[in-house]
């Protein structure tokens, strides 16, 4: 028995709409596996409240692409000891109190409230306490561009 050109174009039909869809559904998969894949970043804030003497606000990802932030109280005559900042630059905020960075090959440097302090790339260093008061601030590290 012969088939119909109608019934042939409808088997044609069939078979064109069947590849579209298994186009589409892979379409959506493959949407959706891209989407876990890449990181989503959203504005972020919240209270800088820390009961310890050093507190860990952005903590790198999934958080930021990169950057690190923290809280650090020192009481008087309190450092954070000597460390390197390896691969990454570093701001200090001041808050509140005073007390010295001392950064190595540099001269020690003076800080107090509503200030700022840069530290360099691969520089060891350490922050301490030198008034009577606590000294608070923030320190913020972001890793340094390739190829600088």
């Amino acid at each position: 028995m012969k088939s119909s050109p109608l019934k042939s174009w409808l088997s044609k039909l069939c078979s064109i709409q069947s590849w579209f869809m298994a186009a589409v559904v892979l379409g959506f998969a493959a949407t959706a596996i891209s989407s876990q894949q890449q990181q989503s970043y959203s504005p972020l804030s919240f209270h800088l409240e820390c009961s310890s003497s050093d507190c860990a606000l952005l903590r790198g990802a999934p958080q930021t692409t990169g950057m690190r932030s923290g809280f650090v109280r020192l009481q008087p005559g309190q450092s954070v000891g000597e460390h390197s900042t390896l691969e990454h630059e570093e701001a200090l905020v001041v808050l509140q109190g005073q007390g010295k960075a001392e950064i190595e090959g540099r001269e020690t440097v003076s800080i107090s409230s509503r200030m700022l302090a840069y530290i360099p790339p691969r520089s060891k260093h350490n922050v301490t306490n030198t008034g009577t008061e606590v000294l608070e601030y923030v320190y913020v590290v972001a890793p340094v561009a390739s190829g600088k």
